[in-house]
């Protein structure tokens, strides 16, 4: 049923793959807390292999040890494994995952930021040794045509308020904000409570979150909570032969201390979004979101002439969420071949 399930998808996901230039992407997460991040980069690298997407940089916004090494392994996985991977080296959260190994003897206490780099090939240590955050982000974005780039932040806001403050340099004669509003098409975000409340990406640093909202001067898409909630996907590629995939490892080890029926898939929608557009996944709303640093609660109030945009639910559940389950269950060309 689970390899049906996965042929299903694979037949919407190559159904609706669109024929464009491929989407220069730079994808910003904080890889430990939650594993959908896992299942988010691994459906970049599907969309970058079949030559939807151009990923220009991976980046983490987490100072966690493992979180940059954890984006190394996958990008390695997947064939890329001299992709930049940036690190939070300034002030900012520190967090590990809640998700340990699913009780088996040599895996009971095994978390899996720290089972991946210790099970799968990778270079990158510790985030500590990844290259600075913002300086990627400024040689990455100098080096781009004018409004090509487009951000994905599944993560905190860290780094973005980082890049947007940062001063002219060698890389550039321009400010961040200037380099922003230069070369980023847009920013495509995992975050928000809607229409209000408190949501995990901008509570962990909301002063960061109220800057960036504030201040980012392209469009911004946001795929809030609710979006991604129902939709429950990792149990086929749990269930796939894939004993080198670092993907299959991590939601073995994570859904049989959640729910063996699937994950949220919130950081999944995002990128879904920012390389193939909304539709028709999803339908929109224009509107203004706004943080409250005091209280880290955001806001969501709807305007056709806001200069924001959120997603809404418009495909149904079971096709969206085989779409996002397929893309996950993707494996590199050299290990699909002897399959």
């Amino acid at each position: 049923m689970k390899r049906l399930f996965c042929l299903l998808g694979i037949s919407l996901f190559l159904s609706c793959a669109p024929t464009q230039h491929p989407v220069s992407i730079l994808f910003d997460t904080d890889m430990a807390p939650d594993y959908d991040d896992v299942g988010a980069l691994t459906l970049l690298h599907a969309l970058a292999d079949s030559g939807e997407a151009r990923i220009l940089g991976t980046i983490t916004s987490n100072r966690q040890e493992t979180s940059a090494p954890c984006i190394d392994v996958i990008n390695t996985y997947f064939g890329r494994p001299d992709l930049p991977v940036g690190g939070l080296h300034g002030p900012g959260v520190t967090m590990d995952t809640w998700h340990h190994g699913n009780g088996k003897p040599d895996e009971s206490e095994v978390r899996w930021t720290h089972a991946l780099p210790a099970r799968f090939p990778h270079k990158i240590a510790s985030t500590a040794e990844a290259q600075d955050a913002v300086q990627l982000y400024r040689s990455i974005l100098q080096a781009q045509p004018d409004t090509s780039v487009v951000v994905i932040t599944v993560g905190f806001f860290t780094n973005l308020r980082d890049l947007l403050a940062s001063a002219p340099d060698s890389l550039s004669p321009l400010s961040g904000r200037e380099l922003v509003a230069q070369k980023v098409k847009r920013l495509v975000s995992m975050a928000g409570a809607i229409p209000q409340g408190k949501e995990f990406n901008i509570l962990m640093d909301a002063p960061a979150a109220q800057a960036v909202i504030e201040q980012w001067p392209t469009p911004i898409l946001f795929s809030g909570f609710d979006i991604g909630v129902e939709i429950l996907t990792g149990a086929s590629v749990a269930a796939m032969d894939a004993p080198e995939s670092p993907v299959t490892a991590t939601y073995r080890m994570c859904l049989e201390q959640d729910n063996p029926a699937g994950r949220m898939s919130w950081d999944q929608t995002a990128v879904l979004a920012a390389v193939r557009g909304a539709d028709p996944y999803f339908a929109t709303e224009s509107g203004r979101m706004s943080v409250n640093a005091n209280d880290s609660t955001n806001r969501w109030t709807p305007d056709p002439q806001g200069s924001h945009v959120r997603l809404l639910p418009k495909m149904p559940l079971p096709e969206l969420t085989a779409t996002i389950e397929a893309l996950m269950c993707h494996q590199p060309v050299a290990q699909r071949s002897h399959k």
